[in-house]
């Protein structure tokens, strides 16, 4: 009998659980909110395309121009010292093949020279490519700062809380686009203060090697600075 009464008070403590759940259940949801309390839905939110800035905002146009003028330079001094060596290196082997060379003290005059130009061309292309990249590092910093600083300015003039980048999303409606406004208001900037991005080309100093080069003429060339990429 006490088992039945037992029994009977779980039934009914289940039956009040399960109603209550119900009723919880029948609630609206609510917004979901953040940190600070407001609702997400509440948020003014805008996206820009990165694509679009970076083929349109003049500075990023202007660092682009600049370092192609700078990649073909480095191209040109390739080129140069490249065929420099191999005139030498031709001429060599015309003398040595003709016997005219009096002395093996001759010969190795011209080879040491040799040596030296191939160790020559290396360093100065090295430094000429380091010299490149780092004016294309200092760019990339320059042209993000710039759309950084903007961006702060132009979200708190506008109320919005946050601007995204159009690939950091899956959806956005096109709606919150203000790629166009933003790349205006960009220029408008850079033109105002005479924006103009023409880094100095600036000739790097002949160095000794450290090392002496091979012998012979070298089939490798050094390799060319890497292509501009201001997407970071």
């Amino acid at each position: 009998m006490n088992f039945i009464k037992h029994y009977t008070k779980l039934a009914v403590l289940a039956v009040v659980l399960l109603m209550a759940a119900t009723s919880c259940n029948n609630k609206p949801a609510e917004a979901p909110k953040t940190a600070g309390g407001t609702a997400l839905e509440n948020l003014k939110i805008r996206y820009i395309d990165e694509d679009s800035i970076m083929a349109n905002y003049n500075l990023a146009k202007d660092i682009n121009e600049a370092m192609l003028r700078r990649q073909n330079q480095f191209d040109a001094a390739q080129k140069q010292r490249g065929n420099e060596i191999s005139k030498f290196g031709n001429a060599m082997q015309q003398k040595y093949q003709n016997n005219q060379y009096l002395s093996e003290e001759a010969f190795n005059a011209d080879q040491a020279k040799l040596q030296k130009m191939q160790a020559d061309a290396e360093n100065y292309l090295a430094s000429l490519q380091q010299s490149i990249q780092n004016e294309l590092n200092q760019s990339q910093i320059q042209l993000l700062d710039s759309i950084d600083n903007f961006m702060k300015d132009y979200a708190k003039k506008k109320g919005f809380d946050m601007v995204l980048r159009k690939s950091a999303t899956l959806y956005i409606d096109e709606k919150y686009d203000v790629t166009d406004e933003v790349i205006e208001g960009l220029n408008k900037r850079y033109n105002k203060v005479g924006g103009s991005s023409k880094p100095a080309a600036a000739k790097p100093a002949e160095t000794t090697p450290a090392k002496p080069a091979a012998p012979t003429v070298s089939a490798e060339k050094p390799a060319t600075p890497g292509q501009v990429d201001l997407k970071k």
